[in-house]
């Protein structure tokens, strides 16, 4: 809990921005949710977009492990001992890290989970954690792309290293190619942006993912979006999903 002093120290324009969010925020009605999708299908541009909308919290797992060992909370270190080992964080420890995080005030009106749960056996441990407090997920939105688009959208991608600029072969070239517009500097390709790398790692998300997917329909709570089409369109797919 912050001290006054703390509060005294924060700018006008600052607390009253947030308490202008806190009482819009009232009215917003709680959600749990769940953003399941390969890499490249646009989960990473729609998130901030439903986090704002809806005033949830954000929560992807990698950053939430890393937070947790940095502030040596209890799970942290456990955390910490685990990879220190060079072994997987056990699930019920990830578990346990997301269930500390909903407990703060940004999570109140609810989250998105990103990038968990990866399994069935994952699913299982969250909705039981969840179970015991009376909640559940309320929508899981499966942003179901076909593998070819995602390979033209991915490995079409460049990036001018110092300044992060993107570029896209097809969708955004740059005015000469492979190089970067500003600076004229040789642009690079992430060794993940390549077609191999690509597979590998679509494979992976096929094998464990699609029965999370599975075990979701059965609870009913899947909205399958079609995430091949612009980001607006998906964006307005989304807000009908979960207004409905």
């Amino acid at each position: 809990m912050a001290s006054s002093m703390d509060l005294a120290d924060v700018p006008s324009i600052d607390l009253m921005t947030e308490l202008l969010r806190r009482m819009k925020c009232a009215n917003k009605p709680d959600k749990r949710l769940i953003l399941i999708g390969p890499p490249g299908s646009g989960k990473g541009t729609q998130s901030p977009i439903i986090k704002d909308d809806y005033c949830l919290c954000h929560l992807a797992t990698g950053d939430m492990l890393r937070a947790a060992v940095a502030a040596k909370t209890p799970l942290g270190i456990k955390a910490k001992e685990a990879m220190g080992k060079g072994e997987l964080v056990s699930d019920d420890l990830v578990v346990g890290i997301i269930d500390e995080a909903i407990k703060k005030p940004s999570c109140q009106k609810g989250f998105i989970l990103d990038g968990f749960p990866r399994t069935v056996v994952q699913a299982e441990k969250l909705d039981e954690m969840l179970g015991k407090q009376g909640t559940k997920i309320d929508k899981v939105l499966n942003f179901a792309v076909d593998d070819s688009i995602l390979e033209e959208r991915i490995t079409g991608r460049w990036v001018h290293p110092s300044s992060g600029r993107t570029y896209h072969t097809k969708f955004a070239p740059p005015k000469v190619p492979g190089v970067d517009d500003v600076t004229g500097e040789p642009l690079i390709q992430r060794k993940d942006d390549t077609a191999a790398v690509l597979k590998s790692r679509l494979d992976a998300f096929h094998r464990q993912t699609e029965p999370v997917i599975d075990y979701y329909s059965k609870k009913g709570v899947v909205a399958e979006l079609h995430a091949e089409k612009p980001a607006k369109e998906v964006t307005a797919e989304v807000q009908k999903v979960l207004s409905s």
